[in-house]
């Protein structure tokens, strides 16, 4: 068991390294004092000027396949440049990306929507998720009725993460209540211009999701991704399309803030001896440093499993529901670390401790993972040895 980066890996992830602390960091300040003011903290112009200069490296499309303009990395690299991407709270990822699901569309669908989707040329969202049908697929309520050559769809979005700023949306309907999710459910390519609304939710955090309503509105039958009733695979697959990720990001946030956590515990004095000799303070610290290398294994462990082909849903789970749970233990450490000044706005670590919240809830609840994680392991679908049997 080789455990070591290989050296393509290695530089790859320093040069991500050096991109975040040269390119990205210094923007912070920025970024909360308009966030603050009521404003969004890193434009869209801002991000495409970032995105252009990474690309100049090569750095585009991380996950998107060679023969589209991407880099085609594994999902080992990719875990490896998202713990480097979470170590700044400004929302950038790198461009040249698409939703998965898109690389399903047809020729015509890929010249109009995929390939503008890379090339940053149109922003999508994925709209599933409704007000009474978080995690239950089996309760969209939303529908589409053929009328001719066209689909009329019907019914309410909730907490679509972009959808204020999207030009189109794959969303979800049931075109056969009769068939249920599995042969019921189709898949539809919705320009905004066919006239779905869109409106802001405001969250505790930064992330920016929003309602969308359909009322009547008419797509055409050439928009349909995938087949008639096939929706529930493509949701499935987005779905699943990596929350290895989501964890990934939170070992750079974690570190970030334990770094933090440590430079204060070694300046801020308390009855005449820095707090870092407090065996209190050393014991969150230690215990903060064990599990984000917990975490770092468990993310590494499902990639490893993604780039090998296996059945990586378990493994998944387990490192979405860790990651999310730890990260929210972690950053509440390091804001009791700080006392008071933890819990102003003077420093930015309120504004990580908002940020983070959100892993526990975003792409299935903590209690749906451990829901699945249960439910696989009581149905022999996976093994208590884990992954090694």
């Amino acid at each position: 068991m080789d455990f070591s980066l290989t050296d393509e890996e290695r530089h790859t992830r320093d040069w991500v390294r050096n991109f975040v602390q040269r390119e990205i960091t210094p923007l912070e300040p920025t970024v909360l004092r308009r966030e603050r003011a009521g404003q969004p903290g890193i434009s869209y112009d801002e991000i495409l000027e970032l995105r252009v200069k990474a690309r100049k490296f090569g750095f585009w499309g991380i996950q998107t396949p060679p023969e589209y303009g991407g880099m085609g990395l594994s999902a080992i690299m990719t875990a490896l440049i998202e713990a480097e991407l979470g170590r700044t709270f400004v929302q950038f990822s790198f461009g040249g990306a698409a939703d998965n699901i898109l690389f399903h569309a047809n020729e015509s669908q890929k010249q109009e929507y995929l390939l503008p989707t890379i090339e940053g040329q149109r922003r999508s969202c994925f709209a599933i998720t409704e007000p009474g049908a978080g995690s239950d697929l089996q309760a969209i309520r939303t529908t589409a009725r053929q009328d001719g050559d066209d689909w009329v769809i019907n019914g309410e979005k909730t907490f679509i993460t972009g959808g204020a700023d999207a030009d189109f949306a794959m969303v979800f309907a049931v075109t056969d209540a009769e068939k249920g999710v599995n042969g019921g459910v189709t898949c539809f390519l919705a320009d905004r211009e066919m006239g779905w609304k869109s409106e802001p939710i405001d969250t505790m955090g930064e992330w920016g999701p929003a309602a969308l309503v359909f009322d009547e509105v008419r797509v055409p039958a050439r928009n349909v991704l995938g087949e008639v009733g096939q929706g529930f695979a493509l949701a499935m697959q987005w779905i699943g399309r990596g929350r290895y990720l989501l964890p990934a990001r939170a070992i750079g946030a974690c570190e970030r803030l334990v770094e933090m956590a440590m430079e204060h515990a070694r300046t801020r004095e308390t009855f005449g001896k820095p707090i870092a000799e407090r065996q209190a303070i050393q014991w969150m610290i230690a215990d903060s440093a064990v599990e984000i290398e917990a975490l770092r294994w468990l993310v590494l462990s499902a990639a490893f499993q993604v780039d090998s082909g296996l059945d990586s849903r378990q493994a998944q789970s387990i490192a979405k529901l860790y990651g999310g749970v730890k990260a929210n233990e972690i950053v509440d450490r390091v804001l009791q670390i700080h006392g008071g000044m933890g819990y102003t706005r003077e420093l930015p670590v309120e504004r990580w401790y908002r940020e983070l919240r959100l892993l526990r809830i975003y792409e299935g609840t903590d209690e749906i993972q451990r829901r699945t994680i249960a439910r696989n392991l009581l149905k022999g679908h996976s093994s208590i040895r884990g992954a090694l049997g």
